[in-house]
């Protein structure tokens, strides 16, 4: 019963991917860009996740929290970089 709810989360997550790729090729504005890219990073970490529980590794786990990390600091960087035109001040 669980692997089926996960092999179901995992087409939904994947959709939501194929969407934000979509929004990110199509944006009008670059914050809208910016808004989909985040957006990809949390899905990747969903789904990282969710293989980590189908497979019953704690390793997936770590990976994803690596990821969530390093998508925050690129967010946070080209944010910075689009406002100021510079990331190191």
């Amino acid at each position: 019963m669980l692997s089926w709810t996960i092999l179901i989360v995992a087409v939904c997550i994947c959709v939501a991917l194929i969407l934000n790729l979509w929004r990110l090729m199509k944006g009008p504005t670059i914050s809208d860009r910016i808004l989909a890219l985040d957006t990809m990073y949390i899905n990747a970490i969903a789904l990282i996740l969710l293989y980590g529980i189908y497979v019953k590794s704690a390793l997936y786990f770590e990976a994803a929290l690596l990821i969530a990390m390093l998508g925050f600091v690129s967010t946070a960087a080209l944010c910075k970089y689009l406002l100021r035109g510079d990331i190191i001040e």
